[in-house]
């Protein structure tokens, strides 16, 4: 079977990309020794990548807002239909930190983080939040009172 040039040209066109996509998943991560033989287009897509993950996110507050202090731990979560993402794990504090947790969901309930007995009132779609020292250490779970949802688990040390 002998096969057309006309049914050969897309192969052929895709082929360097497809060559410089498995040379970039099979080179060890970070090494820059793949990095010649990456084609202009995967580093292109590369730089862009990297480009969008440097870039400043959209301000949710108003411009005059003060910066956040990198002293914080802030911890985001959003609970919608009973899926609670980033999905529940264990976030690590150093004794002595402020924390600050804001929580948003889709249905009214409440937010209860045991140990600390601190709570926030959650209404549809409107963040809440509570900040405080963690001056405790140990294990403690973050968890919605009406839903019955681990949103995390704190650990002070």
């Amino acid at each position: 079977m002998t096969i057309a040039p006309a049914r050969l040209r897309p192969l052929l066109a895709v082929l360097p990309l497809g060559v410089a996509l498995l040379m970039a998943t099979s080179a060890c991560a970070g090494s820059d020794a793949a990095a010649p033989a990456q084609s202009a287009a995967s580093v292109s897509a590369e730089s862009a990548a990297a480009a969008a993950e440097s870039a400043p996110a959209a301000p949710s507050e108003p411009a005059a807002a003060a910066p956040a202090d990198p002293a914080v731990k802030e911890i985001t979560v959003t609970i919608a239909g009973r899926k609670v993402t980033p999905p529940p794990g264990r976030i690590e504090v150093a004794e002595g930190q402020t924390v600050r947790i804001t929580v948003t969901g889709d249905a009214a309930d409440e937010a209860h983080l045991h140990g600390y007995d601190k709570e926030a009132e959650l209404k549809p779609g409107v963040p809440a939040s509570i900040e405080f020292v963690a001056d405790q250490t140990g294990l403690f779970e973050m968890e919605t009172h009406e839903s019955g949802l681990q949103l995390f688990q704190l650990v002070v040390r």
